[in-house]
């Protein structure tokens, strides 16, 4: 008889972060991943995996000042949870948990970032909400444009809102 081998797929629990600063204006950085560098990059939002031992508020936290330097900010609730399979370069299953953040704003550093980071992330800047509805280039988490005039109105929803991951 043979036994069929089944490996479990490698999960990543991720703490991504909408941080706005006082115009309503969101931080997003442009990047691609290892196995698409030839490809056009993609604007998403500030975040990355929760490390052993840490909460995902923690890790959205943690990742706020490595990535963007800004030290000064109010980490508000998770108002979204996605789930979906990325390439990594295996298939891993990401566990999303989008944090709304608000800091004054300010021009972000790359001092923290990783060699990988440096290598696949070609910018980093704030975008106005007329700004992200008028681009070409391509936006993720998809529909976020239209999922943040609630948000920038005060509007968070009292549970966290389950959105598509395609």
């Amino acid at each position: 008889m043979t036994e069929k081998l089944s490996r479990a797929q490698p999960e990543r629990p991720t703490a991504r972060v909408l941080l706005f600063d006082p115009d309503n204006r969101i931080l997003l950085m442009k990047g691609r991943l290892p196995a698409a560098r030839q490809r056009p990059g993609v604007w998403f939002t500030v975040g990355g995996g929760v490390e052993p031992g840490e909460t995902y508020a923690q890790a959205a936290a943690r990742e706020i000042r490595e990535e963007t330097g800004i030290q000064d900010f109010i980490l508000g609730p998770v108002v979204w949870l996605r789930e979906g399979v990325m390439l990594m370069p295996e298939p891993t299953l990401f566990k999303e948990c989008y944090f709304v953040a608000r800091c004054a704003g300010g021009n972000p550093v790359r001092e923290a970032w990783t060699a990988l980071e440096l290598d696949l992330i070609d910018d980093i800047r704030w975008w106005s909400l007329p700004e992200l509805m008028t681009t070409a280039d391509r936006v993720f988490p998809p529909g976020l444009v239209g999922r943040l005039p609630p948000l920038l109105a005060g509007r968070l929803p009292k549970d966290p809102e389950r959105i598509p991951w395609k």
